[in-house]
């Protein structure tokens, strides 16, 4: 018998997004088929499937022990999210003899299916970085007697959703003003909440004992979460009372952080940036939502404990020759869009509050004017003596509730300790236990 060849060996996914890329999220089901073509009968001991989810950080630090002595350090960490091995043909077993448990493949094309959960829990999400990656896989092995295996890798996306419709994310927090001088930084406020999504700060340009106008700086946004292809919509004014000439920009960095045996190893990198027209002496510059959009990029990771992926834009003001006024403002990345729901206006003056989002009218209505639903002293004293049980037993019970709707707006009484609708019984009988009234000025 002459024995054929391994033509290819492949992995295909059932599922695809609309990019034609298999992504997947914590707890789906994936599934798909290895894929064996051979020319010829090949003999076959056993083929696996692998499934494997790894995040791992490795960089290097070069290090000085001595006057003529250096050496290399290296950092290194891995956590494992998903490990799962399936055998589709043959056993589980390694120990056994070349030709023990061998299959035959006959020509042609031959496919084996393979499904596997992934783990019901908070996956990080795929990345590849500079010193770290997030990665999954599946490897289909292919073992043959006395020839070496042939193997194939093929990955897929994972994706840790996060919402952007949450609360903490939609909503607005402010920061308190604070001042900086070059050479001196004053106390800075302490923010509301840890994430602003607003600020405004102010510098003072000074040489030695001249000093110039200060430079202000305030900005806001809408909320902070956002998703890849939205734009943000930058609420800034800028003031420029010194002698130089600045030019206010913007910029939305990513933060890379990796960690690896209790040290932090930290890339920054640039998105995307705008800047506005260059302000003179004087002049100040407003910037009524100008935008700023979100190429596709990495969504936030802050849950992988070995690499953080994070956001921010940056808002300042360029200043030649001297250091930069800016403004943070954190933000995250979400793979949830923005319902239609939860949309909010592009100003931030008349944007929703909480109260909107959570589907209520941000100013409630006004109660109705108490002259609106005054009555006169008469109608009052009559509905007072319609109520009386003593005088309605034939009356219909229900009549009872048009008093009390009628009622419900009124005021209260004025304070007195002399009752306005005495019983005539307890009048009359007042009257004539009163002493005779014998003053002559009377």
């Amino acid at each position: 018998m002459v024995l054929g060849k391994v033509r290819a060996l492949a992995v295909y996914f059932d599922s695809l997004n609309e990019n034609n890329l298999p992504a997947f999220s914590g707890g789906d089901p994936v599934s798909g088929r290895v894929v064996v073509e051979v020319t010829g009968d090949v003999r076959v001991r056993s083929l696996h499937m692998t499934a494997r989810g790894v995040a791992k950080v490795r960089w290097t630090e070069s290090r000085n022990a001595g006057a003529n002595t250096a050496y290399t350090q290296n950092y290194t960490e891995e956590v494992e999210y998903l490990h799962q091995r399936d055998t589709l043909i043959g056993d589980e077993r390694e120990d056994g003899g070349p030709e023990d448990g061998v299959s035959v493949l006959h020509a042609g094309v031959h496919e084996f299916a393979f499904t596997f959960n992934l783990p019901q829990m908070a996956l990080a999400t795929s990345f590849e970085g500079k010193h770290g990656s997030v990665r999954y896989w599946v490897k289909a092995e292919l073992l043959r007697p006395w020839l070496l295996p042939v193997k194939v890798k093929k990955e897929f996306i994972v994706f840790e959703h996060i919402d952007i419709n949450t609360p903490l994310l939609l909503i607005r927090v402010w920061y308190r003003s604070s001042r900086l001088t070059l050479g001196y930084k004053a106390n800075t406020g302490d923010a509301v909440l840890q994430a602003p999504q607003a600020g405004s700060k102010e510098k003072t340009l000074c040489c030695w004992f001249c000093a110039s106008g200060p430079i202000s700086l305030s900005a806001k946004i809408e909320r902070k979460g956002y998703t890849p292809g939205e734009s943000i919509q930058i609420f800034a004014e800028v003031e420029n009372c010194s002698s130089r000439v600045v030019v206010p920009k913007a910029a939305l960095y990513q933060t890379q952080t990796f960690y690896a045996k209790g040290k932090g190893k930290q890339i920054q990198q640039l998105v995307s940036n705008l800047k506005g027209d260059p302000l003179l002496q004087g002049k100040s510059q407003s910037w009524g939502g100008k935008l700023l959009k979100i190429p596709p990029v990495s969504p936030s990771i802050l849950d992988c404990p070995i690499i953080r992926v994070e956001y921010a834009l940056v808002v300042y003001v360029d200043v030649p020759g001297g250091l930069n006024l800016s403004l943070s403002l954190p933000l995250v990345i979400g793979t949830i869009p923005l319902h239609a729901c939860s949309t909010r206006t592009s100003s931030i003056s008349s944007s929703c509050s909480a109260l909107s989002w959570l589907g209520l009218p941000e100013r409630p209505e006004a109660p109705p004017s108490y002259s609106d639903l005054a009555i006169s002293e008469a109608r009052r004293r009559e509905c007072l003596l319609g109520c009386d049980g003593s005088d309605g037993l034939g009356e219909d019970p229900s009549s009872l509730l048009t008093y009390i709707t009628e009622f419900r707006y009124l005021p209260p009484p004025l304070y007195s300790e002399v009752d306005p609708y005495p019983d005539p019984t307890e009048v009359s009988a007042a009257a004539d236990l009163r002493r005779p009234d014998t003053c002559p000025s009377r």
